[in-house]
């Protein structure tokens, strides 16, 4: 797993490659000159030693500053050369992400909930980025150091650069302890920052909910023990972070230490000279650092772990509706809107009862079928399949004669237009939500499409007209507008299939009736599909197709099945009781 992980990080970094050989490239620089400076001051601590000159002074101290300014500046580049590729890989992820949600079905994210990508989307990238900037300037460093700086001490002495490093293993045997418990930590960190996200988006959602229910008290103490559980178990973390830097730094003291013991006694009995002794403590001295930063390191690349399992579990799903290998093309423009299913039947996962139960029907081009029939009756899964929206098995729905799952996605979903049962608006102008579809639309068609949904007598009574922003999910706007305004959107792409899954419920039974009517009028027909419990807008659609428990237990016109016994004739009397008492 830890192997897979590094691979992980190794492909992130690919891309940028050069860049990152050339950070690390300037780190070696950085460290060389570290590594020759001590050596520069003993070489000059000895000759002065033996005659003084304040020539040799100066020379001394003018090379070690040229070389401190030149190492300065260069790890300054490395700096930025490396959090640059970070950042790189940041912007890459996000882009991966974002790319590989869109390729997603529906039911996926009924699954994950918003926040929660939201939070892997934003903090576990975050995570990475600085995995991949500050975590590799620190193994460079640290790998560097080590590599430079051991050979130069081990030639001025074996015996004291080995009493140096002979606390080193307990760093390790530390660092290998708390590595488990930085883990496991640092993942209850991230599984409550996106529990808190998700409490914060679905309350922003549903804010006008909150406030009719008077539920404030409520949503503030769910946050509020939502907050204490994250704040304990960053708490949690920073005491054991806390508690590792400081013996980590601590332990590499030691080696200072024991330097200063030993090589004391080495200069009285003349085994080496003071130059060496000072230029064995500034190695020691630079080593001490790196080891320290290793604490900081480790908790980088655990938070970098934890995230890369949480992004690659959005990578590694892979999309169930996607193009196979077969797939055809289908243009718009050669599409005539024959529909037919064949024993059609789907069942949603984890349920035991199918929603759609082995149901079969042929749907002429230009034709309008009105689909009643109770609630959880199957009405909108039957719409949600036909533009491919649930993994439908092949040989089961087609469209003018072909398989839906042998139809290239794009094609098919092009060539049908879906109004679904939720109005989804975005925050934007009137104008840009009904030319979604088709974003280069001029102002003249998307006016005809709003006249088609009966929306544009009312858009032009707003302030700012088509330029109105209708606010987060349309929330400026009544049920019944918004529906319209969604209903314009799937009209302007003109598709030669039109669903129209339960999305006028909000308007009243007159308009609806009137927009169906257009609909199935003139010389250019659509296949209209209307889900409907308004049975007066249903009783004007060519052919009715009444659905329960998953199969179509009735077809035919509205005056042949209300003459038949059975479930219209009941919903029928039903919704004309309810007429009669309301007026």
């Amino acid at each position: 797993m830890a192997h897979s992980r590094f691979q992980k990080l190794v492909s992130y970094l690919r891309p940028h490659w050069r860049s990152t050989s050339l950070g690390i490239f300037s780190l070696f620089v950085v460290n060389a000159i570290g590594v020759y400076i001590p050596l520069l001051i003993r070489d000059g601590l000895d000759e002065l030693q033996d005659a003084f000159s304040m020539n040799r002074v100066i020379y001394y101290a003018g090379l070690i500053l040229v070389l401190a300014s030149v190492m300065w500046f260069v790890r300054m580049i490395s700096r930025v050369i490396l959090f640059g590729v970070g950042r790189q890989v940041e912007f890459d992820l996000k882009q991966k992400i974002f790319n590989h949600l869109l390729t997603l079905e529906p039911a996926y994210f009924a699954v994950n909930t918003p926040g929660d990508l939201i939070s892997r989307a934003t903090s576990d990238v975050d995570n990475i980025r600085r995995l991949l900037g500050f975590a590799v300037l620190s193994v460079a460093n640290i790998v560097f150091a080590y590599v430079l700086t051991l050979p130069a001490m081990l030639g001025i002495s074996v015996e004291l650069t080995l009493a140096a490093l002979g606390i080193y293993p307990c760093i390790l045997i530390l660092v290998q302890l708390f590595s488990r418990r930085l883990r496991n930590q640092q993942l209850q960190v991230q599984q409550e920052t996106a529990n808190l996200s998700d409490l914060i988006q679905e309350d922003m959602s549903g804010m006008a909910l909150i406030k009719i229910y008077a539920q404030e008290d409520n949503e503030r103490r769910a946050f509020r023990q939502l907050n204490q559980q994250l704040l304990t178990v960053n708490l949690r973390l920073s005491k054991t972070q806390n508690t590792l830097f400081p013996l980590l730094r601590g332990l590499a003291s030691v080696s200072q230490l024991a330097i200063l013991a030993l090589g004391v006694g080495a200069i009285a009995n003349n085994s080496f000279t003071v130059g060496d002794f000072v230029a064995l403590l500034l190695f020691a001295e630079r080593l001490v650092f790196p080891t320290a930063l290793l604490g900081f390191t480790i908790t980088a690349y655990q938070r970098g772990e934890v995230s890369i399992d949480r992004l690659e579990a959005i990578l590694s799903t892979e999309p169930k509706i996607r193009d196979e290998s077969d797939t055809i093309a289908l243009p718009r423009s050669e599409v005539k809107g024959w529909l037919c299913a064949h024993h059609l039947t789907y069942t949603y996962p984890g349920a035991q009862a199918p929603a759609l139960d082995n149901i079969s029907f042929s749907i002429e081009p230009g034709e309008t079928v009105a689909i009643v029939g109770p609630i959880g009756s199957g009405k909108s899964t039957l719409a949600n399949a036909l533009p491919r929206l649930l993994d439908i098995a092949s040989g089961q729905l087609f469209l003018d004669g072909q398989d839906i799952t042998k139809i290239r996605v794009k094609d098919l979903r092009s060539a049908i237009a879906y109004v679904p049962q939720e109005s989804f608006l975005f925050s934007t102008t009137i104008k840009n939500n009904i030319r979604y579809g088709n974003p280069v639309s001029e102002q003249p068609d998307v006016e005809y499409a709003a006249k088609q949904a009966q929306i544009h007598p009312e858009i032009l009574n707003f302030p700012q007209q088509y330029k109105t922003i209708v606010g987060e999910r349309g929330i400026t706007l009544s049920g019944g507008q918004r529906q319209r305004t969604a209903l314009a959107r799937a009209l302007l792409v003109d598709a030669p299939v039109l669903i129209l899954d339960d999305s006028l419920s909000s308007v009243d039974n007159q308009t609806a009736t009137e927009i169906l009517r257009n609909l199935s009028e003139g010389t250019e027909r659509k296949t209209v599909i209307f889900i409907s419990h308004q049975l007066s807008a249903a009783a004007t659609a060519d052919r009715i197709f009444v659905i329960d428990q998953g199969r179509i237990v009735q077809s035919g016109t509205h005056t042949e099945l209300i003459e038949q016994p059975g479930l219209y004739q009941s919903l029928w009397e039903k919704h004309t009781l309810e007429q009669y008492q309301a007026n």
